[in-house]
């Protein structure tokens, strides 16, 4: 027993060492992939909050003045009819293009404008600061009128 002994004494020394050289030799651990990867961010909610169609807020039909609103003769100049992506007005029509921002209650986007023969393009900033009671329309571009207008909800 005594040879087995010493020939097994040599062997597992000689294993041990083997393993405790290749241990070093190796080349340190490189991180995984998933521990190197940074997580991307959420969507921020004003990109989240930019709407693809006019707001249902802005719908609707709306008036400069009352008779805007209650006119059966077909001349209320002051009417503007809003939906999903077009703004009709008493001889032209709006059709939404780019949106440039939005919310529930706002929107601010680039219209092509057709009526009387011709066409044209604005940008429109369209707002409802009340809740759907008003709506408060600014063109800007080379040929929008200057200031602003408020409509009022037809019934």
């Amino acid at each position: 027993m005594r040879k087995i002994g010493r020939v097994l004494v040599p062997a597992l020394t000689a294993s041990v060492l083997a393993l405790a050289l290749a241990a070093c030799s190796k080349e340190p651990a490189k991180p995984t992939e998933s521990a190197t990867q940074v997580p991307e961010p959420a969507p921020t909610a004003t990109a989240a909050a930019i709407p693809t169609d006019i707001p249902a807020q802005l719908r609707g039909r709306w008036g400069l003045v009352d008779a805007d609103c209650t006119s059966t003769l077909g001349d209320a100049k002051g009417l503007l009819t809003v939906d999903a992506d077009t703004l009709k007005f008493y001889e032209s029509v709006a059709k939404l293009g780019t949106i440039r921002s939005g919310s529930a209650s706002a929107l601010d986007g680039e219209f092509a404008f057709s009526g009387e023969g011709q066409s044209w393009k604005l940008d429109v900033a369209l707002s409802s600061p009340d809740g759907g009671k008003t709506l408060i329309r600014k063109d800007t571009g080379p040929d929008a009128m200057p200031g602003t207008l408020t409509y009022t909800k037809c019934p």
